[in-house]
């Protein structure tokens, strides 16, 4: 296993769900990444790795914009993104939502490559 940058419970605010009256405000969702980078760089610089900031920002931007049905569609998008911006090898995506009576949250778990 390489390298790895985590940014954990990220709050994102979208509007999301199936029926239309759920999309029709915005909820709250938490993401988890976990982004496999190339070796980090021995010197003490930002260009040699993955700014996270700038990462949480991207995905914070990219989970406002629009609507969408489902949480897998949202995790696929956050996905293809960072893997398309960030010199990153491979991310992997968990996001919950709560939204179900009588559960802590719901959640997706993916991983993609490039």
């Amino acid at each position: 296993m390489g390298d790895q940058i985590i940014i954990k419970g990220l709050q994102l605010d979208c509007h999301i769900g199936v029926p239309a009256e759920e999309r029709a405000e915005p909820q709250s969702l938490r993401v988890h990444l976990t982004l496999q980078v190339p070796p980090f760089p021995k010197s003490d610089v930002i260009e040699g790795t993955v700014d996270y900031k700038e990462v949480a920002d991207q995905v914070r931007a990219l989970a406002a914009s629009g609507e969408r049905k489902l949480i897998e569609t949202l995790a696929q998008d956050i996905a293809s993104h960072i893997l398309s911006s960030f010199p990153v090898d491979r991310v992997r995506v968990e996001l919950d939502k709560r939204i179900l009576p009588e559960t802590d949250w719901v959640g997706v778990i993916i991983e993609r490559t490039n």
